[in-house]
């Protein structure tokens, strides 16, 4: 097997996209402010955004513990040793990168910026063209049907 076929990507693009994506927001913001709720909304909006931050981060600790005591590598720039199934695993298999997009979508409902949403949205397509499809392809080749049949059960976002 080729390094190509070992390792789902060269630069590690998640962090990098969601960062951008998150500049990119408060970039947007401050040009071109959106309107956002009044009060009471903008009190359960904030609120809102606490409960999905708090969601992202469970989910993302969750998500690195299980591959940690799977003893498989949590960069998205390394080869997996093993296929992790369990935690939140379980349900989506790719909950980091979930929960990353969770953290602007809070972040949005936080600080009153709109424009986090439709960045979080963005920077998910992103990270799916550039990782997911390339994790899925190097998983399939690397555990054959085990992957395929977790592939079944878990959706791939939500």
């Amino acid at each position: 097997m080729s390094d190509s076929s070992e390792r789902p990507v060269a630069l590690p693009w998640p962090p990098i996209v969601y960062l951008a994506a998150a500049v990119i927001a408060i970039g947007l913001g401050i040009v071109y402010p959106l309107p956002w709720l009044l009060s009471p909304l903008a009190e359960l909006a904030f609120a809102a955004g606490i409960a999905v931050i708090v969601g992202a981060v469970a989910m993302e600790v969750s998500a690195v513990m299980a591959l940690r005591r799977a003893r498989t590598t949590v960069l998205p720039t390394r080869r997996p040793d093993h296929l992790v199934t369990g935690g939140p695993y379980s349900f989506t298999r790719n909950p980091i990168y979930l929960g990353n997009t969770m953290l602007l979508v809070g972040a949005g409902l936080i600080f009153g910026l709109l424009w986090f949403l439709p960045m979080a949205i963005a920077a998910a397509m992103l990270v799916n063209k550039l990782v997911v499809e390339r994790e899925e392809t190097v998983l399939e080749h690397r555990f054959g049907r085990a992957y395929r049949d977790y592939r079944k059960k878990a959706r791939r976002w939500i």
